[in-house]
């Protein structure tokens, strides 16, 4: 870890909070559960590759993310490097997106954005509201679930969520 970097681990441990729970198993993206029980050999040749360093492997050898430690470029270093058919970079890289929780230091009255400036694609819009700080609302068309805002947030307020699908009403 750089001089300069934050250690989450030690943050959580000064602030009395615990890591917010993410989902079992957030795969890497453009892979899905199906492609990596049925494909995945557990070699981890992802594991390297990947710049951010945000790929591990899990319990049972198959690769998972670390969004604690930073966000998915979608540089596609993990699907190029794997040598079974894991990766389809024909579906959308994530079915997750972000999502706010209760312990968001705004809706408990104190000014932060954080995760805003932290969101490279502008999906996190901060709602102003009288009396307090603008609320952070992510929207989930935009958001591509890259998990930047997650160490970002002090609080660490932000999980990821499974992607709503919009219904169309005839």
């Amino acid at each position: 870890m750089g001089e300069n970097a934050i250690d989450p681990g030690r943050r959580r441990f000064l602030t009395g909070r615990s890591a917010q729970p993410q989902p079992e198993g957030v795969r890497p993206p453009w892979s899905r559960a199906t492609s990596i029980a049925g494909a995945c050999t557990g070699c981890g040749a992802c594991v390297p590759a990947c710049p951010q360093h945000i790929i591990a492997l899990d319990a049972g050898g198959r690769p998972i993310l670390n969004f604690a430690v930073s966000e998915c470029s979608f540089c596609g270093a993990c699907a190029e490097t794997c040598p079974e058919p894991v990766f389809d970079r024909l579906l959308p890289a994530f079915e997750h997106v972000a999502t706010v929780g209760s312990d968001c230091f705004a809706g408990r009255g104190i000014v932060c954005q954080s995760c805003g400036d932290a969101c490279p694609e502008s999906a996190i819009r901060f709602r102003p509201r009288l009396g307090g700080p603008a609320l952070p609302e992510i929207a989930g068309d935009r958001c591509t679930g890259c998990g930047a805002c997650i160490p970002a947030c002090p609080a660490q307020a932000i999980a990821i969520g499974a992607r709503l699908l919009e219904s169309t009403h005839a």
